[in-house]
């Protein structure tokens, strides 16, 4: 099977043809730095990593540019209530998103520019507009998008224009509007005594950039005039991509993108995330309640991208378990491998990495099918575990590779409980002070709730030898 995507423009599945062979150009919607991002927020952004690490799996070259918007409505209010300068209160929230990538095992992007060093580029695109016929001056001095002269307005969103209200003078200033609401869209906004000392002097005027304006700019500066991929949470269909394809296209008179990708929302515990229900979590709520970082991963990683995620706390406890399953399985690989055994390499083993290997891709080709790739990983665990007596040192090198290979691609594997090796340890040596006392009803208690933990004891002149078994 072709890779294929899911494309949001034409509502079918469709196979990925780069436009560059071997190369592949995309951009995503990063965040608005003004807050923590939430874990609604950290889905899209996993599901971007999911991609891009594919992408990387599959051979290809990859040039990914993920926004950080650092100039919005909302920015300015807050950092004018907190009594703080616009850079330093952005770089604060821009670096805790950051943080968030790197505890979560999130990729960084090739490049993450911001907004308000790409001004010229953004007047740039609004010239080529008004070349094109396709701005105007409202009353207060902003300049708007006229979307009724763009003849393909709404095509991502499958909106017809003429059913959208005619209010763009009368509407809030705000960056962000309902759909009943909005008919032409602001390109440059022209300065008001709330803005402070936020503003660009410009051949529009002094004020500052629309929100749409800032991805269209910044994408096709890094990635071209028409570029492979561009993604989002589904909510950015419209307005914000709808918009983002008027400007580009009606600046270029060329095709902005081919394939648009939108992950799904996502609901905490069966309900739609609020914080008067008490279940909107940052990545912070969650770490403050000791939920490991890999298991919160995992959990938001394990859904399809397009269907709806109800992210459940309960789960996250149970996921240890599986990550421990990833642990304990690289652990007995390596006590395999260190053993350097003798035995011939056993030939069931290239034909389960290959059936594994061919399922696992096969699964992610078909739009990224997360669930049936987690299967395939399990099922070769599963296969793995059958001969593992019967593995040479050979054997448990291949093996190791191929789950590595997997992992580059989903990024939970490489699991660390430090308090995991420290219960056993410590169950040991209660053991063997019943063993002292003689108490060996205890000491063999120990024993056997280690074995269901699967961790085997030897009893050795050396002294006790503990191993996992697969």
């Amino acid at each position: 099977m072709p890779l294929q995507f899911y494309n949001t423009l034409t509502r079918k599945k469709e196979e990925f043809k780069e436009l560059e062979k071997g190369k592949v150009k995309f951009y995503f919607c990063g965040p608005t730095v003004y807050n923590h991002v939430h874990i609604g927020n950290l889905r899209a952004y996993i599901f971007a990593d999911l991609l891009r690490r594919y992408l990387k799996y599959k051979g290809y070259k990859i040039t990914h540019v993920m926004n950080i918007t650092d100039i919005e409505d909302k920015i300015i209010k807050t950092a004018q209530k907190l009594k703080k300068p616009l850079k330093e209160f952005t770089s604060f929230y821009e670096q805790a998103f950051l943080d968030d990538f790197k505890t979560l095992n999130i990729e960084i992007p090739e490049i993450m520019p911001r907004a308000t060093e790409h001004i010229p580029e953004m007047i740039n695109i609004i010239k080529n507009l008004e070349k094109n016929k396709l701005t105007y001056k409202s009353q207060d001095g902003s300049t708007y998008f006229p979307i009724i002269k763009f003849k393909k307005y709404g095509e991502l969103a499958k909106l017809d224009p003429s059913h959208l209200k005619k209010n763009a003078e009368g509407r809030m200033k705000a960056d962000e509007y309902e759909k009943d609401d909005a008919r032409d869209f602001a390109l440059w906004k022209s300065y008001d005594k709330e803005d402070g000392d936020v503003f660009w002097e410009t051949p529009y005027g002094k004020g500052r950039p629309g929100w749409h304006i800032e991805c269209s700019a910044m994408s096709t500066k890094y990635l071209g005039e028409s570029f492979d991929i561009h993604g989002g949470g589904v909510d950015l269909i419209f307005p914000h991509h709808t918009n983002e394809i008027a400007q580009s296209e009606g600046a270029t008179k060329k095709k902005f993108v081919n394939y648009w990708l939108h992950n799904a929302h996502l609901i905490v515990n069966g309900e739609k995330m609020s914080k008067s229900k008490g279940n909107f979590f940052t990545l912070r709520d969650l770490l403050n309640k000791e939920y490991h970082p890999m298991a919160i991963r995992y959990e938001l990683l394990a859904t399809h991208y397009r269907a709806q995620l109800d992210f459940r706390e309960d789960n996250l406890k149970k996921l240890i378990e599986v990550l421990e399953k990833f642990q304990e399985f690289f652990i007995v690989l390596d006590e395999i491998i260190k053993k350097k055994s003798k035995k011939q390499p056993n030939h069931v083993v290239d034909h389960l990495i290959r059936d594994a290997k061919t399922a696992f891709e096969t699964a992610l080709d078909d739009d990224l099918n997360i669930s049936e790739a987690l299967a395939a990983v399990f099922s070769f665990m599963h296969s793995v575990h059958k001969i593992k007596d019967d593995l040479s040192s050979f054997d448990a090198e291949k093996i190791k590779a191929e789950m590595e290979n997997f992992d580059s691609v989903l990024g939970v594997m490489q699991f660390k409980r430090e308090s995991l090796e420290k219960d056993i340890k410590e169950k040991i040596n209660l053991r063997e002070a019943a063993r002292k006392k003689k108490d060996f009803k205890t000491a063999d208690k120990i024993r056997d709730d280690l074995k269901v933990q699967g961790i085997i004891l030897e009893d050795t002149p050396e002294g006790v030898r503990w191993k996992r078994q697969l």
